[in-house]
């Protein structure tokens, strides 16, 4: 959730992205997950993401792929939204999206074998 008194949001320029910086928040399988999810259109708040971890850790998840250029965030209200920086990326390191994007398909679960679905565990 925004805060009027918070930190502004800081996101580096297109030409300071940094490789092994993008590649650490790519290679984490939550948020290459978050990444995967934003390729798929438009702008989400950080609350309609379904991770399996406290709010504070998506919170640090979310803080690595802004800061190392990966996503674009701003507050709206009292919801902070989030954007793929696909331009950016693409721009900076052609190609490098498109391999994590379908990586991240190949490692996707389907919703309804995720352990925290209400099915029996798998066998």
């Amino acid at each position: 959730m925004a805060s009027r008194n918070a930190t502004p949001l800081v996101h580096p320029d297109t030409d300071a992205l940094v490789f092994t910086d993008v590649l650490t928040a790519l290679s984490d399988p939550l948020r290459l997950a978050v990444v995967a999810e934003l390729a798929e259109g438009a702008e989400k708040p950080c609350g309609s993401f379904r991770l399996p971890v406290s709010k504070s850790t998506q919170s640090w998840h979310f803080r690595v792929l802004r800061e190392s250029g990966v996503i674009r965030q701003r507050d709206d209200g009292n919801r902070r939204l989030n954007s793929l920086r696909r331009d950016d990326l693409d721009a900076r390191f052609p190609g490098l999206l498109a391999l994590a994007l379908r990586e991240a398909q190949a490692l996707r679960v389907p919703p309804e074998d995720s352990p925290d679905s209400n099915g029996p565990p798998p066998p």
